[in-house]
């Protein structure tokens, strides 16, 4: 297959592009470094012309109450050029439970960009992921000060960005879901018990402070960004952290 990934050289995205090809298929990598801008819609028809597969992995920059716009204008320049190219599947990355967390302008956006695909014209898959093993050093900045780190106890279902790109590139290559699949890590913790493992394991002498109100995650009521019933990933958090 011919696969355009849009945000081919991201964290994911590089890495998809890597799998793709290893499995045979032919994957070319497309961002704003290689002239391909999803918001003015520069280079997109050249970039997606005559492949078969989509795989737009691009992001907002900002997470606040501008990343709709983002999705809204980024999907609709990605969709109409898809259709002019003859692709045949058109695949995204979102998070789990990102629609039962309507107080998180972002995860709004990442439904809206969902809802934008499924109405669309072209066949597709949304492959929603949970919180990037790569993500936790960003989370704990978030909240520290000085030697304490404020967390909540939202519970959490991390997953390693390999194991997140190979289940991307096998949807990818795979027939349209026609709907949505999850992919999880294998294990369970709560956000604030994740943050002393980290710690602990670098040496890191600072100390977690459970907080309800710390942080993005704490208007996350239950456990909906987790799902033990999701395909679940094989690498472990304290393996990833060695």
């Amino acid at each position: 297959m011919k696969c355009a990934v849009i945000g081919g050289t991201g964290l994911i995205g590089s890495q998809v592009v890597t799998n793709l090809n290893a499995a045979g298929h032919q994957a070319v990598p497309h961002s704003q470094s290689t002239g391909v801008e999803v918001i003015s819609g520069r280079g997109l028809d050249q970039a997606v012309a005559g492949v078969d597969v989509v795989v737009n992995l691009t992001n907002s920059p900002t997470f606040d109450d501008t990343s709709p716009a983002f999705f809204q204008a980024s999907m609709d320049n990605l969709l109409a050029a898809a259709g002019r190219g003859g692709v045949g599947h058109f695949v995204i990355l979102s998070i789990v439970g990102a629609d039962q967390v309507p107080e998180l302008d972002y995860y709004r956006a990442k439904v809206l960009q969902e809802d934008i695909l499924a109405a669309g014209p072209i066949p597709y898959s949304i492959v929603r992921a949970t919180q990037f093993m790569e993500f936790v050093d960003a989370v704990l900045s978030w909240t520290a000060d000085g030697d304490t780190v404020r967390l909540p106890a939202t519970p959490i279902q991390p997953i390693a960005s390999q194991d997140v790109a190979r289940a991307v590139a096998e949807v990818a290559a795979g027939a349209p879901l026609s709907g949505i699949r999850n992919i999880a890590g294998p294990e369970v913790f709560s956000l604030d018990e994740l943050g002393r493992i980290t710690l602990s394991r670098r040496g890191d002498d600072r100390t977690v402070v459970t907080d309800p109100t710390a942080g993005m995650f704490a208007v996350v009521t239950g456990d909906v960004l987790t799902d033990t019933h999701a395909h679940l990933a094989p690498t472990r958090y304290a393996d990833w952290l060695s």
